[in-house]
């Protein structure tokens, strides 16, 4: 469950984004040690490089400051999810399908909580893995987190 800062941070890093080919993946907004860490990850269709984070960072940091949804000092950090970015959004299950993943349960689903597999897609509420020469549904709800696999 994102947390009330983390979804105002979202909505307006996608104000940021509207128009651009930019896409925002990800926003993580926690405590390590005594920092504050506001994370975002974004993704383009050709990659992200170091400029395209410091030209978001610039254009979010500047709203954030204007709407001021933090009431305290935190670190901005603006990145590319990686090669195993998470899947969170319905459409993501659906550009992604066909790729490798691994899917982590808060509990344990058929004995297990860690699946790895081809991703099938999204039927109804679960995520469909074809895992071990069989399809393995995983509820959306029981998944703390699910992303792209690479084999390295």
């Amino acid at each position: 469950m994102a947390s009330k800062v983390e979804k105002q941070v979202e909505e307006l890093t996608e104000r940021v984004l509207a128009g651009t080919e930019y896409e925002l993946v990800d926003v993580e907004y926690k405590k390590e040690g005594n920092q504050w860490y506001l994370r975002v990850y974004i993704d383009h269709p050709d990659g992200i490089g170091l400029d395209d984070c410091e030209q978001v960072s610039r254009k979010l940091s500047d709203l954030l400051d204007e709407k001021d949804p933090i009431p305290h000092s935190y670190n901005l950090e603006v990145s590319s999810p990686g090669n195993e970015r998470p899947l969170k959004k319905d459409a993501d299950f659906e550009r992604f399908a066909g790729y490798k993943v691994v899917a982590n349960t808060f509990a344990p689903i058929n004995g297990k909580k860690s699946f790895t597999g081809k991703l099938l897609g999204l039927e109804g509420d679960a995520v469909a893995i074809f895992q071990d020469n069989q399809k393995v549904l995983i509820p959306r709800d029981k998944i703390s987190l699910i992303h792209l696999s690479v084999d390295i």
